[in-house]
């Protein structure tokens, strides 16, 4: 398997998180402009963040693995996978990336370099929403690898698609991508004063799936449930 220096990767997370941060700011504005219809609105950001989701892990996993979100790091520093020297990097790039990412939106569309949302997303059944998010991520992104790391790509952009509309917060699930959504003042935007709750929540629920993931996925054995698709053939 090929192995890229630390530069690379760093260069390929703030890119990627910064591609992800631009699609779904960009798509958000362009709805919003398009149609006053909210669900049709939130359609139109979700299908578009789901799609390139697919492509940015598919190109850019190989180089850096594709966290493009500091909770996954996290996760992936906990089980022992990324050092702690690199994951702190790794997260300074995926912020500056997002960072980088709303603003590219913005000059996309004439808007203001920076613009802090105003946009209220607070309160426990948003943080809880978001704790959600995160631990449905983490639970595919590992299970993923483990049974079916080809499929990895499609399952991440399959899972945002769906918790965007069944999570209360539209499943940020990420804290780099939650800062940038911060500095954009559209149909995507939260206000900065309501991040350490987005924050928190994804941070704990992105644990908390590592944890049960860890357990589910430790002990296998060596005859165990015939898989569905066995039993229909």
């Amino acid at each position: 398997m090929e192995t890229f220096d630390l530069s690379r990767r760093l260069a390929a997370e703030a890119l990627g998180t910064g591609i992800l941060v631009a699609t779904v700011v960009g798509s958000g504005i362009m709805a919003a402009t398009l149609t006053r219809d909210v669900a049709l609105a939130l359609l139109c950001n979700t299908l578009p963040t789901g799609a390139i989701l697919v492509v940015l892990i598919t190109v850019l996993g190989p180089i850096s693995g594709a966290h493009f979100n500091p909770a996954v790091t996290l996760v992936f520093t906990g089980r022992r996978e990324l050092r702690v020297n690199e994951a702190a990097l790794y997260i300074v790039a995926q912020i500056a990336g997002g960072i980088a990412g709303t603003i590219a939106a913005h000059l996309m569309f004439g808007l203001p370099v920076l613009d802090p949302s105003t946009k209220v997303r607070t309160g426990g059944p948003q943080w809880f929403a978001e704790a959600v998010a995160a631990f449905g991520l983490v639970a595919t992104i590992l299970a993923g690898i483990r049974f079916q790391r080809a499929a990895v790509p499609w399952l991440i952009g399959l899972y945002i698609t769906a918790a965007y509309w069944f999570t209360a917060s539209t499943s940020f699930a990420n804290p780099a991508v939650a800062i940038a959504r911060s500095l954009t003042n559209t149909f995507s935007g939260i206000r900065p004063v309501d991040l350490p709750g987005f924050i928190l929540a994804e941070l704990c629920g992105a644990v908390a799936g590592m944890v049960l993931m860890n357990w589910l996925l430790g002990h296998a054995t060596t005859r165990g449930p015939v898989p569905v698709a066995e039993t229909r053939s």
